[in-house]
């Protein structure tokens, strides 16, 4: 159990500070003006796309940040719904996080480490083969 608070806590800190975090800078772009202020050109992705769609980037982030922490706390509450919900978070994360470099680099190391810790709860020390 001790492997599911670590990894819970390590989706909190991800989903919490740094998706959501991301989602509330919205705020203050909005009530600025988008005319006003351009975050995009403080942060670059390896894709075009993202980068011309940076708004939307934000707010999914915020997306991924909500379902993140409700799957955390799923994981803390030990429900398999929560343990489900975050190993599908971690694995998406893990194949979107190429397209978002340089910024992915840290949803990766944050993810993965919750993926390894959660993986090895559940399974344990359990083989493959007798």
């Amino acid at each position: 159990m001790k492997k599911y608070k670590i990894a819970a806590i390590l989706m909190i800190i991800h989903g919490g500070i740094i998706e959501l975090g991301g989602f509330l800078a919205l705020i203050p772009v909005i009530l600025y003006g988008t005319d006003k202020v351009n975050v995009g050109q403080y942060f670059s992705f390896i894709v075009p796309y993202l980068q011309e769609n940076f708004y939307l980037m934000m707010i999914i982030s915020g997306i991924f940040g909500i379902v993140r922490l409700i799957g955390a706390i799923g994981l803390l509450k030990n429900r398999m719904w929560g343990l489900v919900l975050s190993v599908v978070n971690c694995v998406i994360t893990m194949a979107l996080m190429i397209f978002m470099l340089p910024a992915g680099i840290i949803d990766g190391i944050f993810a993965c480490t919750a993926l390894i810790l959660i993986l090895t709860q559940y399974f344990g020390k359990n083989k493959i083969e007798e």
